[in-house]
């Protein structure tokens, strides 16, 4: 888990937690969030942080995730559970991966840009 030292902001990631796609379907309903599933190219992004809650469910392929806070580094690969919360800074590499993704509003309500530039140091 990487964790802000504030305590609420965090991405939680838990290894082999679901095979099939039924697990996250339903957890993404219980939470009344909306499901989205998607096919990420490969991909290396600059530090960013989302403004909303999410659930990642990795169907396939691999997602390198660093948490900017500490430099720890995590790699996730098919049946890994990600739940994010707003503002946790980060950075993602990838050669290509499949996600089912619970999001709390329509994905067309999202605020634009996704991935929000991280802000300026103090001073």
């Amino acid at each position: 888990m990487f964790e802000s030292d504030e305590g609420s902001d965090m991405i939680n990631i838990e290894h082999d937690y679901f095979t099939d796609e039924a697990t996250p379907l339903a957890e993404i309903e219980a939470a009344g969030y909306h499901a989205v599933t998607l096919d990420f190219p490969a991909e290396e992004n600059e530090n960013h942080w989302h403004d909303f809650n999410s659930l990642l469910y990795i169907t396939g392929g691999e997602l390198t995730v660093t948490y900017a806070e500490t430099g720890e580094t995590c790699t996730c690969g098919p049946g890994t559970k990600i739940t994010g919360t707003p503002n946790v800074v980060h950075r993602e590499k990838t050669d290509g991966y499949k996600a089912l993704i619970g999001i709390p509003v329509k994905p067309e309500e999202l605020t634009q840009p996704i991935n929000k530039p991280p802000p300026a140091p103090a001073g």
